[in-house]
Formats: structure tokens, C-alpha cells, sequence
């Protein structure tokens, strides 16, 4: 069979599924190549990944006899305000494709493993769509061998993985790797212990990233970030805080948790909520601009000096 692969948010970052989805036609001796419309021909099947719900959907003609769409983008909708995830719409990988060990080729590259060691999150907040997804539970659902064989670099998209009952085995799996550990999709810090920092100081630590969503949660959220930094003595550009904005929460609140975080020595990364019904030029889309570009940020210390100069 002749496969054919889109990528609908693009090549910033690699899409897992269909990484997995190439590595399994290949495993069945089918060919498998980026769909281009000018230049691929007719294919048997064309599988769509979107991710991002706020990405334009693909617009040109697809010649095959099957085409399938698949991703939380194209799962989610708006409603009053409100993204909506709806499960009915994001079909599963069958468990033989889920488990493939990923083909990175397909975006070249050598020297990063990209995965899920655990799936879920207990949190349920408002916001986020894992819970619907994945469930209400932090489990495992692999070991880091699924998709790692050596590479220099690790990239761990886990959604809780501190909130998993096997987080021990599985952050010991990292620290026997000897790689190069990016956490990026958000350490749970109200979940964090002494035990689990020193087992993370353990780790080659690249780039470990947080959140910091609700305001509410800053008396327990600032004295763990503050036990979490005496621990592992962490440099401030290896520690990422995503914070929400435009959500429920005011400017000041806002302001108040992004200075917070300089303060205890973490790169707050500002996270919009229904970012692209945001209008150009709007405070929050200046207020990200602000502190998400770390030299302007490190240059202008308060948000008013930032916007006395625009």
C-alpha cells in the first residue's frame, strides 16, 4: 500500500501518532511518504494528525481512496467560551500501533526520543482536556525503551507523571538513561516531595517545565517551588512555569505570579487561554510577548516599563 502522511500543525514539533503509525505500514512492508498534493499521486490511505484545535484546517485536494483525521484538533470545540473536548471524535491507535517504537526518520531526527511513559491526571481542572482523554488517574502505560534506544536527548510529554503510583520506577528509568531529560508538559509541583526532588536532581536535567494555573493554589504552590529549588540547586533557565492567562484570573494575579516566580528563580512561559480569539494588540497578547521573550524580559523589569516603551 502507498501511505501517505499530514502533519496539519505543521513540523515545530514531531506528532508522535503518526510517527507511530509510519514505523507500523513500514513494519507491513507498505511505503509511506508526506502527502504533496503537486507531487504524490494517488495514494491508498492519507492519515491527518492535528494536535491544536486553533490550527487552520488543511485545504488542499487529497487523491486517495482513504483519508483519515485523527488528533485532540480535531476534537475540540468551542462553546460559550469554552473549549469542549468530545472523545467521540478522537479515535484511539489500535494497542499494536500505540506500543510501535516510533520512526523518527520521518522528521530526521538522530538524537531525541520523544513519549508517554504515563497517561492521566487526577487534577480534573476546567481547562484542560486530559481528563477526558485519558482519564482521571495518572498510570503507566510504558517503559521508556517504547520509544528510546539510546539517543543523547529525552523528551517526556507525560501530563502528571508525579501523580502516577509508579513514579519512582519510572524516574529512575530516567536517571539510568543518562540522558538529557526535557519534562515539558507540566511537573505537578503541588505533588512534589523531597524524595522526588532528589531522584529529579539525579537526572541530566535540560529543561524541566511546570505550571502554575490557579491562582488560588500560591500557598502551597510558592513554598514547594521554594523546597524544590534548595533541593536541586537547578539553574533558572532549566526551570519552566507556565502560567495561565485569560481564563479566570485578573491582570494583577497574572502579574503578581509572574514576578513571583522571577523572584524564586523560574522562567515564567505565559499560556493563553482561547488564544486565538485574543485580538493583535490586545494587554495579554503584549503581556506574553513581554515575558515569553526572555531578552526583553530580562531587559524591562515590570510589565509598565515594557509597555511605556510600545
Amino acid at each position: 500500500m502507498k501511505i501517505g502522511l499530514i502533519d496539519v500543525d505543521g513540523h515545530n514539533f514531531p506528532n508522535l501518532v503518526l510517527m507511530k503509525l509510519s514505523a507500523w505500514h513500514k513494519a507491513q512492508g507498505d511505503s509511506v511518504e508526506w502527502y504533496q498534493p503537486m507531487f504524490s499521486g494517488h495514494m491508498d490511505k492519507v492519515y491527518m494528525s492535528k494536535v491544536f484545535s486553533f490550527t487552520p484546517e488543511y485545504e488542499y485536494f487529497i487523491d486517495a481512496d482513504e483519508v483519515i483525521r485523527g488528533g485532540s484538533g480535531y476534537a475540540i470545540s468551542l462553546v460559550n467560551g469554552k473549549e469542549i473536548y468530545n472523545k467521540s471524535l478522537d479515535t484511539p491507535l489500535p494497542d499494536e500501533i500505540e506500543h510501535m517504537y516510533p520512526d523518527y526518520s520521518i522528521y530526521n531526527i538522530t538524537d531525541t526520543a520523544y513519549g508517554f511513559l504515563s497517561r492521566g491526571c487526577p487534577r480534573g481542572c476546567s481547562f484542560c482536556h486530559v481528563e477526558a482523554k485519558e482519564g482521571r488517574k495518572s498510570y503507566k502505560v510504558a517503559d521508556l525503551s517504547e520509544f528510546w534506544s539510546g539517543q543523547k536527548n529525552i523528551v517526556l510529554c507525560d501530563p502528571n507523571i508525579l501523580a502516577c503510583r509508579d513514579w519512582k520506577d519510572l524516574l529512575q528509568q530516567l536517571i539510568d538513561s543518562k540522558a538529557w531529560i526535557d519534562i515539558n508538559q507540566g511537573l505537578d509541583i503541588r505533588l512534589m516531595t523531597a524524595e522526588k526532588a532528589e531522584m529529579i536532581k539525579q537526572m541530566k536535567v535540560k529543561e524541566l517545565h511546570f505550571a502554575w494555573d490557579r491562582y488560588e493554589d500560591k500557598d502551597i504552590i510558592v513554598p514547594k517551588f521554594q523546597e524544590f529549588k534548595q533541593i536541586t540547586k537547578l539553574d533558572i533557565r532549566k526551570l519552566i512555569v507556565y502560567v495561565l492567562c485569560n481564563y479566570d484570573t485578573t491582570l494583577e494575579q497574572d502579574l503578581e505570579r509572574i514576578y513571583t516566580l522571577r523572584e524564586l528563580g523560574y522562567w515564567a512561559y505565559v499560556m493563553l487561554y482561547d488564544k486565538e480569539h485574543i485580538p493583535r494588540g490586545h494587554t495579554y497578547k503584549k503581556l506574553q510577548r513581554w515575558v515569553n521573550n526572555r531578552f526583553i524580559f530580562a531587559k524591562c523589569k515590570t510589565f509598565d516599563e515594557y509597555m511605556s516603551g510600545n
